[in-house]
């Protein structure tokens, strides 16, 4: 994709440090992506990977004393990233959404679904009361929500797991954004409701247009949901290019352990494949690639400095010097 031609949300060399006595830890480091218009992308690692703290990064929801740069955010075109605070709220929601992972912790649990609904409706919208409450009934039967007119009196410990997530969506989706981040939303529930929110989230995309960066661990999920993906490791982006692509042919060794990681019943009663090893705490980064210390692919050149994400195909990049597929690549293009 090209730059700024119909994108949704591009983001250029995202970074957020912690400091320390010891210096400062880089939790995300270098992050770009683009995400276009009507796109899921889902962004994928292992716990600690940073893709939490990268997308509270983008909305500005991280705790105070943590460092975030970047060389642009940009929302349909419009350079957000920069916007002092007060004007950055009027774009957080209204433009870019977040769904949480634990509704629980993030509905109120003293007030009843649709006045939180509602609220939201009030403050970025600037409906009346009761064009609230109408709105936020037809929010809460867009996703899904059975007899939405008594469930929106009802408070959050009267919903299942499940509803309470598509209440979270309706709150989110309440500003009618353009982006919605929708961290790892289907994680705490039964296989049955977790497919009833993907066909959600994708009839959502369908109506509304809406382009959606998705958190996850779960490449079944990501089969069933995506367009692209987006592989993170110790906060560093690996490979990132279309679905299909990764998922048969993943060209970082990072990437193809994760597929190799999943279980699949083509292949019969076989044991799991595991990735060696952990990854690397915050304050352990090894040098050069940070994946080498688990690569059998690893070389003297990945201990000693970091792979730049290089072009391995139509809208494939992997930053790796020994890609899988691939012969090394020493003078490709380097993605900015």
């Amino acid at each position: 994709m090209s730059a700024g031609a119909n994108m949704a949300l591009e983001v250029a060399n995202l970074t957020v440090r912690v400091p320390g006595p010891a210096g400062e830890r880089r939790v995300v480091d270098g992050l770009s992506f683009r995400l276009g218009a009507g796109e899921i992308l889902g962004l994928v690692g292992e716990s600690g990977s940073g893709k939490t703290v990268a997308c509270r990064a983008l909305m500005r929801l991280l705790p105070p004393g943590l460092l975030v740069s970047a060389d642009a955010i940009r929302l349909g075109g419009r350079e957000v990233g920069s916007l002092p605070e007060a004007e950055f709220a009027r774009v957080r929601g209204r433009r870019i959404g977040m769904v949480f992972q634990n509704p629980a912790s993030h509905l109120d649990p003293v007030m009843r679904v649709g006045d939180q609904i509602g609220e939201t409706l009030r403050l970025l919208r600037g409906l009346k009361r009761r064009e609230a409450g109408a709105e936020s009934v037809e929010l809460l039967r867009q996703v899904g929500i059975p007899d939405p007119e008594r469930r929106a009196r009802a408070f959050p410990h009267e919903f299942s797991g499940g509803m309470r997530q598509r209440a979270m969506i309706a709150v989110a989706l309440a500003s009618d954004p353009d982006v919605l981040i929708a961290d790892e939303p289907t994680t705490a529930l039964d296989v049955t409701v977790q497919a009833q929110i993907l066909r959600l989230l994708l009839d959502l995309r369908d109506r509304r247009g809406l382009s959606i960066v998705f958190i996850t661990h779960d490449l079944g999920v990501v089969s069933q949901l995506c367009d692209r993906i987006a592989v993170l490791y110790a906060g560093r982006l690996c490979e990132i290019g279309p679905k299909r692509g990764v998922l048969l042919a993943p060209r970082h060794p990072y990437a193809a352990g994760l597929v190799e990681c999943q279980p699949a019943r083509s292949l019969g009663a076989r044991r799991l494949r595991t990735i060696e090893g952990q990854p690397p705490g915050a304050d352990e980064m090894p040098p050069g690639c940070r994946y080498h210390p688990r690569c059998a692919r690893a070389q003297d050149d990945c201990r000693h400095a970091q792979p730049p994400l290089v072009a391995m195909g139509p809208d494939r990049w992997a930053a790796c010097y020994h890609p899988l597929g691939l012969a090394a690549l020493p003078t490709v293009e380097r993605v900015a």
